[in-house]
């Protein structure tokens, strides 16, 4: 099959390197791609968002699968202009992306299908906002209705900082028109994790677990980020909860979507909270989360070519996915500055030593090359990641390869995992 990954990111160096591996592969192209994937795929020109670009590029190179890799295109409808086109593309359509698109959707979908999720209000005007926040007992979470690019949420410490979220995402139009409407609900406690499920529009399977951190200090400390790393499998997810967050969660939404008439095919991602009462739905994404991809990517087994054509062809109801015993860690190196103006230009050596260290992936996410060096175009830059026997041991190989990454602008948080480490073996 000849495949076009659509994103240039770490998300998509990891599904790159990974459907590489496949028999079923004939070649493979990433738009725009990046200088680590260029290593197992042949990137060509182009925008994530001219979607009419991609379906005449993949007219153009006979291209038998699109996989899509950020939100945005598939908010924008790129399956449905693909296939309009003849083009197989993985992933919703528009009417069922907007389980990313829209957070007030996704609410109204969990309240018609009895899917556990912290209570909500949405508003259209900040002035109603203002007054609603005033009868909350509780500081809320400020949420931008459309899509922010990870900026649309300010988890509120004080009544007085939700307002002034509130002002920034409508007033002062901080978002655009993601923040024209915005949704205030209620903080959930617990321990989050993200679940991944591949969906056929009828059946969903598990497509394994992991855990984020967002913030972008040690110890979830400081302004948060599009993750600072991430590692899988989460102990705090067990097999139990696993089961019930499928059950509750996953399978009554694709029940609800198909119901509507806009059934949901692709992955979808179920950010969780683990609470004293189970398992609560913080968001759905609609594809594979970055840096969770990466850990998900090392720990397959599977032939991921054949699992994303099984969901395409409505074949989940008897099909099963094999996953590592091994645990995997991404640690991301970003540049100083972020998640505000990071410093861009800096030289990187000291890859291929990181690469060399036993079990180690480094995934490229804002690279470029300039005479013939890598150097860094974006906030997070490298996703280093590695398997081990146990997380520790896969935090040990993480870390031992950004060790050797010699970049004078770059950092990370040091801390990846901590929360499974206190009692994952060692």
């Amino acid at each position: 099959m000849r495949v076009l990954v659509v994103g240039g990111g770490a998300r998509e160096h990891a599904l790159c390197w990974k459907l590489a591996a496949s028999p079923l592969l004939t070649a493979l192209y990433c738009v725009p791609g990046n200088p680590g994937i260029a290593a197992v795929a042949t990137c060509l020109r182009g925008s994530v968002d001219d979607i009419p670009g991609l379906v005449a590029l993949a007219k153009l190179e006979a291209i038998d699968l699109v996989v899509p890799g950020p939100e945005g295109p598939l908010v924008a409808g790129i399956v449905d202009a693909m296939e309009a086109a003849g083009v197989r593309c993985f992933g919703p359509s528009a009417a069922a992306a907007r389980l990313e698109g829209s957070k007030s959707f996704t609410k109204a979908v969990c309240d018609a299908a009895g899917i556990p999720t912290a209570a909500w209000r949405r508003f259209t005007d900040a002035a109603s906002a203002r007054v609603y926040l005033a009868t909350l007992p509780a500081p809320p979470v400020v949420k931008a209705d459309g899509l922010a690019a990870g900026k649309g949420v300010v988890v509120a410490a004080t009544h007085a900082e939700a307002a002034a979220a509130i002002g920034e995402f409508m007033e002062a139009g901080r978002l655009g028109a993601a923040g024209r409407a915005l949704v205030l609900e209620e903080r959930l406690v617990g321990e989050e994790a993200s679940l991944f499920a591949l969906c056929d529009g009828e059946h969903a399977i598990a497509f394994g677990a992991a855990q984020d951190h967002k913030a972008v200090g040690e110890g979830d400390t400081g302004p948060n980020t599009g993750g600072m790393g991430a590692y899988g499998p989460p102990p705090a997810l067990t097999p139990a909860l696993e089961q019930a967050a499928m059950e509750r969660i996953v399978r009554p939404a694709l029940a609800e979507m198909a119901r509507r008439g806009t059934p949901f095919r692709g992955i979808l991602f179920a950010g969780l909270m683990l609470t004293a009462d189970g398992p609560k739905l913080i968001e759905f994404n609609v594809r594979f989360g970055d840096p969770e991809c990466e850990v998900l990517m090392l720990r397959l087994r599977s032939d991921l070519l054949a699992a994303l054509l099984a969901a395409m062809d409505g074949e989940l109801g008897h099909y099963d996915v094999r996953w590592s015993s091994e645990a995997a860690m991404t640690v991301v190196m970003a540049a100083r500055g972020y998640p505000g103006k990071p410093a861009t230009g800096g030289t990187i050596t000291g890859l291929d030593a990181a690469g060399a260290v036993p079990g180690v992936q480094v995934f490229h996410a804002g690279t470029a090359t300039k005479g013939g060096t890598v150097v860094a175009s974006g906030g997070r830059v490298l996703a280093v990641s590695a398997t081990g026997a146990t997380l520790a041991e896969a935090a040990r190989a993480a870390y031992a390869a950004v060790d050797k990454v010699v970049w004078a602008d770059g950092f990370c948080r040091r801390d990846i995992g901590w929360r499974a480490l206190g009692r994952a073996p060692t």
